[in-house]
């Protein structure tokens, strides 16, 4: 799955740890979603998607074998 976490996060001009901070988890887990070891749960996505106030469709996209 694609992401666009860390370039939606630096339109913000906020580092891993402010945005880990707003949506309560650790900046690991964000580290983890920006390089794309981590999926994060529904909840997550959404806590992101209204933080940045866009749909999760434009932070996360399905490749290949997963469409």
């Amino acid at each position: 799955m694609k992401n666009r976490l860390k370039v939606e996060r630096a339109i913000l001009n906020i580092t891993q740890e402010e945005l880990a901070e707003k949506i309560g988890v650790s900046r690991q887990t964000i580290n983890s979603i920006e390089t794309n070891r981590y999926v994060p749960s529904t909840l997550l996505a959404l806590k992101l998607s209204k933080l940045f106030e866009k749909s999760v469709n434009d932070f996360f996209e399905l490749e290949g074998d997963e469409k």
